[in-house]
């Protein structure tokens, strides 16, 4: 399978967030490394896994499928 890398800036047209809002409140919190984003080569650079990221965001987005939690979870009532 193949994966789409994307930069932040391509990232943010794509989800319709501010790319400082990507790197300042979604990275780590919502978005972690090694499954929605990955620092080639060891460097600063962050390319995000678009696949990975958009099937979060369907999960949560589906209807009937639960709630999203402030921690990230979902409750399945």
């Amino acid at each position: 399978m193949s994966l789409t890398y994307l930069t932040t800036d391509e990232l943010s047209a794509r989800i319709k967030y501010d790319s400082r809002t990507i790197r300042d409140r979604l990275k780590d919190s919502v978005l972690h490394e090694g499954v929605h984003y990955i620092r080639p080569f060891g460097g600063r650079k962050i390319l995000f896994i678009w696949e990975k990221i958009e099937e979060d965001m369907g999960r949560i987005a589906a209807p009937g499928f639960g709630i999203p939690m402030a921690n990230g979870g979902i409750c399945h009532g």
